[in-house]
């Protein structure tokens, strides 16, 4: 069974893992009206892995006889200065993220749940995959600057995420 503080923190984290997806969304939407639909789909796929994290938190949550308790969800911005301003703001989400789950493991540990401190592991780890990825994109779109071209191509490298 969850202490009343982990299941909290686990319920806040779906709040969190769904407005990620929210957010996601809404920056493929702004990459779609520029026309960047290699960004867009990369977009939309992480926009689904986020409703996955938050599903599989949800089922933690019961399956410790724990209780859902969805909080509000404020609205993401849905205006960026440029593409790269988008998988900048996605690189510093994820560190919130990862800032965000690494306190659900100290909270974990603090409160001896072993099996949340095990579970939370596959989201440390996920965490890594996820600041990694949206960098290394950041860090592309910089390089790109303002050559058109080169933001085209890194349009059609995004657009073949598996």
């Amino acid at each position: 069974m969850l202490t009343e503080n982990v299941e909290k923190a686990l319920n806040n984290q779906i709040v969190a893992e769904i407005y990620s997806a929210n957010l996601y969304l809404s920056m493929a939407g702004y990459c779609e009206s520029l026309s960047l639909v290699g960004c867009a789909a990369w977009l939309e796929k992480q926009y689904q892995e986020e409703l996955g994290h938050a599903r599989k938190i949800y089922d933690y949550i019961n399956e410790r006889d724990g209780r859902v308790r969805l909080g509000a969800i404020k609205a993401p911005p849905h205006e960026w200065n440029s593409p790269g301003a988008v998988f900048e703001d996605a690189y510093r989400h994820e560190q919130g993220i990862s800032q965000s789950i690494g306190q659900i493991v100290e909270l974990a540990r603090k409160e001896n749940d072993h099996m949340t401190f095990e579970v939370l592991q596959w989201f440390v780890k996920e965490q890594v995959e996820e600041e990694d990825q949206s960098q290394t994109i950041s860090d592309r779109f910089k390089l790109a600057g303002d050559n058109s071209s080169a933001v085209l191509l890194l349009d059609q490298e995004l657009g073949r995420r598996e």
